[in-house]
């Protein structure tokens, strides 16, 4: 929300000469987030007000060209025009005689433009005749702007105007509806400076029965157009306020005009512009309706079924039936709090408007505008919470407006429906803000506080009302670690409670932590303690924090780069990722109300995520990528109800509430995964490079299961989705818990795949070819890693190592992990490591046959080995291989 600091300053009078940067901190110390400070209309020189005197039309060229003589003083009025400053205009919206905004030569407009005299057209123009975006009070360029007749002559522009301002850019949390207004802005302004507040919304009260300010004129005996409330729930204040005789072609005022252009507004003509600064102004939206276009009663309601609307934007919607709808006799005419009706608009021709102001559901209206993502500055103050007190001022003073601006006649009276409106009392124990915020404000300053705020506060003796303590004060024995300090009146304070009646214009104050956060937040946020929680003794990470961490970080040495994607997917994920349809993947949680109609559902892998933001980072330039993630994914349970109740907010849940929400809820598993593109080794004076391959991906994936300690095996695998040739299954195993005649067997989990993905899969989402992927279950692995014995640290060896090398040739289709396994299998206890260094196939070994060889690290724990047991042990290694593979040792 944009906010001229001048218009704040007319009720909020802080002192000359002000810090537009000051103001902004004040009020981001007191809870209002300033974005940013825009100084506006001082890079503005030498513009002053003139008078346009002769007007010459140059028909030579093929667009409307003028030659205009213009005046800037008193005295020029009587002069010879032929000796006035001569200009050249394109426009056509003006006479002479009209006055202007006119810049010398010299002049500075806004962005710096400088104003020169120069031949144009065949003439000498010295000097420009403004329009309305030219001076940064607008964005027409349609005609120049002409200023009002008794405008003084020869002034300076800007001066006259208020152009040179200081506007803030104000970002309001949903919680603060009240401060999307230049009231509440300089509500808290002038709370901030301690000066004194002047509410607009007080400054014009007129009675039920009146029709403005003296001096207007009325239209006796006649009446505002009838209304009435449909649903209260919907609505519960409505007021129609009615003018009639409007001129629609008076022009919005120039301080008008320039005060909406500050706040981000356009001026769109006068009855539409007072509506919107008046919302501006009071928080209060407004509508007008042309009362020749009604038709019946207006009446606030529920759309019932089939009903549409096309709206001021020209889209025909279809009604859904917990809309909220203005309506007359034809059906609807507007969305209440959102945007009105097309067939009831205010036009060129409209002399009589019924002008609607109104407290709608906030809920409502919220919910409403979601629904046909139609968002206006209506609804976004609706939506937040508007004062249910204003309607009658804020429709008043519209209507005073109208007449004093318009020459409308204002009809008497006001059509005022309401629902019956529940006062809210707030019982709090006085010194509550103390224990929240851990020091003593004192009984005189949270009165003094909350009385700002708007609040009526009044007290009563503790024992008349249950005392509400959420905190326990500390005691004596924590002062001196850092608890509450002693106060010699805080025994006084524990005794009493305020009965605090928030005002109408703060709807969200309704609890005893509303009224503190008030309190703390106007006294400074600053000003609260600082103290460092005491950790408790024998606490810290737990074993699935240390190893998700222990896993980022060894992900993050091995060059991959941490991401964090959305947990939302597209409804054709799965058919992106060709999932089989038994797949437990494909069926995926909805969420009820998404944040993106595009992506409804909650991912069953972390793989889409990095894909796009893999398609992200090398869109901006970056093709050599490694990208990990961990997170959770969300997998439907069989016989799960598919529907998570929504539990209640003023109490705790019931035992039967936490399992009916259980049982709705799916299962969310960790997973760790990784996506690599691009290559793996850059290029450089070192060589070439190297591009990343399925490899880079099961060797991520075997370094998480070693880097939990875990046993494993690699093997070939099709799953979706990999490519079916270069996919792997990850296996980890464990040794506890199971045994049998030949002692404890391993119990073996599927812990993930990694390999090079489908190209279809590529295809689908942009990826670069032969991207590979990885995705481990760390459920898995930590079930693993419980059910396994502990990790001891390996023993320093005492003897020397003996190596031995073998080159097997084997067929293509046998894994490598196979013949490694056999190896190990037949070199038996003395065997340390095996190590496969070199792979080659060619024309020497024959079709369908390659050659692998692998390094035998072979050690005893009691001896060194003599030549003869190293080469018996790689003798009997090869023979198993040979035995379980068809190995062919290698000449």
């Amino acid at each position: 929300m944009r906010v001229p600091v001048s218009w704040l300053r007319e009720y909020a009078p802080i002192p000359e000469p002000y810090d537009a940067l000051e103001v902004g901190r004040r009020l981001t110390l007191a809870g209002l987030e300033v974005e940013a400070v825009e100084p506006v209309g001082h890079d503005v020189h030498g513009v002053i007000t003139a008078q346009v005197m002769t007007v010459e039309e140059l028909t030579e060229f093929k667009k409307p060209i003028r030659y205009c003589r213009v005046a800037t003083s008193d005295a020029e009025l009587a002069a010879d025009p032929e000796t006035l400053t001569g200009v050249i205009c394109g426009a056509v919206n003006f006479a002479p005689g009209d006055r202007v905004a006119f810049a010398v030569v010299g002049a500075t407009l806004p962005g710096g433009f400088e104003i020169t005299a120069a031949k144009r057209y065949g003439r000498v123009s010295e000097g420009m005749i403004c329009a309305v975006d030219e001076l940064g009070i607008g964005e027409d360029h349609t005609g120049i702007l002409v200023l009002p007749p008794d405008t003084p002559l020869g002034v300076d522009f800007v001066s006259y105007a208020g152009l040179r301002d200081d506007v803030l850019e104000i970002t309001v949390t949903p919680d603060r509806g009240y401060a999307v207004s230049i009231r509440g802005v300089a509500r808290e302004l002038a709370s901030t400076y301690q000066v004194p507040f002047t509410d607009p919304a007080l400054t014009f009260v007129p009675g039920e029965d009146a029709s403005g300010v003296d001096g207007e004129e009325r239209v006796e005996g006649a009446k505002p157009w009838p209304a009435e409330i449909g649903d209260p729930t919907a609505c519960d204040r409505f007021v129609l306020r009615e003018v009639r005789g409007f001129d629609p072609k008076a022009r919005t005022p120039l301080w008008m005009q320039v005060r909406l252009a500050r706040s981000g507004m356009r001026s769109v003509s006068l009855a539409v512009d007072v509506t919107n600064y008046l919302m501006l102004e009071l928080g209060q939206p407004l509508h007008a309706f042309d009362r020749s276009k009604l038709r019946g009663p207006i009446v606030v309601r529920r759309a019932r079924p089939g009903e549409t609307l096309t709206t001021l934007d020209h889209v025909g919607r279809a009604l859904n039936e917990l809309d909220i709808l203005i309506t007359d006799d034809t059906g609807p005419i507007g969305l209440a709090g959102t945007m009105g009706g097309l067939t009831t608009e205010i036009d060129d021709d409209s002399t009589d408007i019924v002008i609607e102001a109104a407290h709608f559901s906030d809920t409502g209206v919220a919910k409403m505008a979601r629904r046909h993502r139609l968002h206006s500055e209506a609804s976004y103050r609706f939506e937040r919470g508007t004062d249910r007190e204003l309607p009658l001022r804020a429709s008043a003073r519209a209507a005073a407006l109208l007449a004093s601006l318009g020459g409308a006649a204002i009809v008497p009276g006001a059509t005022h429906a309401q629902a019956p409106a529940r006062v809210v009392t707030i019982e709090m124990a006085a010194d509550y803000p103390d224990r929240v915020a851990g020091l003593v404000y004192g009984l005189d300053t949270v009165v003094r506080r909350l009385q700002e705020v708007g609040c009526e506060v009044r007290s009563t003796p503790a024992s008349h009302v249950p005392t509400i303590a959420p905190w326990r004060a500390p005691s004596a024995d924590t002062v001196a670690d850092g608890g509450l300090p002693a106060h010699p009146g805080r025994h006084d304070r524990q005794e009493t409670v305020l009965l605090v009646t928030p005002p109408s214009w703060r709807p969200d104050l309704t609890d005893p932590a509303d009224l503190a956060e008030e309190v703390i937040r106007l006294e400074g946020y600053t000003g609260v303690p600082v103290r460092q929680p005491r950790a408790p003794a024998g606490r810290g990470l737990t074993e699935r924090q240390k190893t998700l961490r222990a896993i980022s970080r060894m992900l993050a040495g091995a060059g991959f780069v941490e991401v964090h994607s959305d947990p939302f997917s597209p409804a054709t994920e799965a058919d992106s990722l060709m999932l089989a349809p038994e797949d437990p993947r494909r069926p995926a949680v909805r969420v009820a109300n998404p944040l993106s109609e595009d992506q409804p559902q909650l991912r069953t892998t972390l793989l889409p995520g990095l894909f796009r933001t893999l398609v992200r980072n090398i869109g901006r330039g970056f093709g050599d990528v490694a990208l990990f993630e961990t997170g959770l994914v969300f997998l439907t349970r069989p016989g799960a109800s598919g529907i998570a109740p929504i539990l209640a907010t003023d109490r705790g849940p019931t035992e039967e509430e936490l399992a009916t929400l259980a049982a709705a809820l799916p299962d969310q598993p960790p997973r760790v995964a990784g996506v690599l593109a691009g290559h793996r080794e850059l290029a450089g004076w070192w060589g070439p490079g190297r591009p990343e391959t399925w490899a880079d991906a099961i060797e991520a994936a075997r370094s998480v299961c070693a880097l939990s300690h875990l046993s494993f095996d690699v093997r070939a695998a099709a799953e979706a989705p990999w490519h079916p040739g270069r996919c792997a299954a990850v296996y980890v195993r464990t040794t506890a818990g199971s045994s049998g005649e030949h002692g404890e067997q391993p119990h073996e989990w599927l812990a993930g795949h990694a390999g090079e993905l489908h190209p279809r899969v590529i295809a689908a989402y942009g990826l670069p070819p032969r991207t590979s992927a990885f995705e481990l279950d760390f459920a898995v692995l930590a079930a693993a890693a419980a059910a396994s014995e502990p990790v001891r640290g390996p023993a320093l060896p005492a003897y020397p190592l003996a190596t031995q090398d073998v080159a097997l040739v084997v067929p293509q289709e046998v894994p490598a992990a196979a013949v490694a396994a056999a190896l190990k299998a037949g070199a038996g206890e003395l065997l340390e490591e095996v190590r496969l260094f070199d792979v080659y196939t060619g024309a020497q070994l024959g079709d369908g046959r390659k050659s692998l060889a692998y390094t035998l690290r072979l050690r005893a724990a009691d001896r060194t080995l003599t030549a003869a047991e190293a080469t018996a042990a790689r003798d009997a290694a090869v023979t198993e291989a040979t035995r379980r593979t068809g190995a062919v040792l290698r000449g």
